[in-house]
C-alpha cells in the first residue's frame, strides 16, 4: 500500500508541474494574442481613417470564448 501511495504521490507531483507549465504557456499565448489584437485594431483604425470609412469595431475575443478569466482559479469557470 505504501508503494502505491508513493507512486501516486510522484504522479501527482508530475501532473501539478505539468499543469503549472501549461498555465504559464497559456498566459504567454494570451498576452501574445492581446498584443496582436491591439496591433490589428491600430492598423484597421489607421486604414479606416485614411479611407474615410466608418470605424468597424473588432469584437473582444475574450468575451465570447470559453477561455478562463482567472487562470489561477480554475473553479471560476
Amino acid at each position: 500500500m505504501e508503494r502505491i501511495n508513493s507512486k501516486l504521490y510522484i504522479q501527482n507531483c508530475y501532473i501539478m508541474k505539468e499543469n503549472e507549465r501549461l498555465r504559464k504557456k497559456a498566459q504567454l499565448l494570451n498576452q501574445e494574442n492581446q498584443a496582436l489584437l491591439c496591433e490589428l485594431k491600430q492598423k484597421l483604425s489607421k486604414a479606416n481613417s485614411k479611407a474615410g470609412a466608418p470605424n468597424n469595431s473588432i469584437p473582444d475575443l475574450n468575451l465570447s470564448s470559453g477561455s478562463t478569466q482567472n487562470p489561477a482559479n480554475p473553479s471560476s469557470n
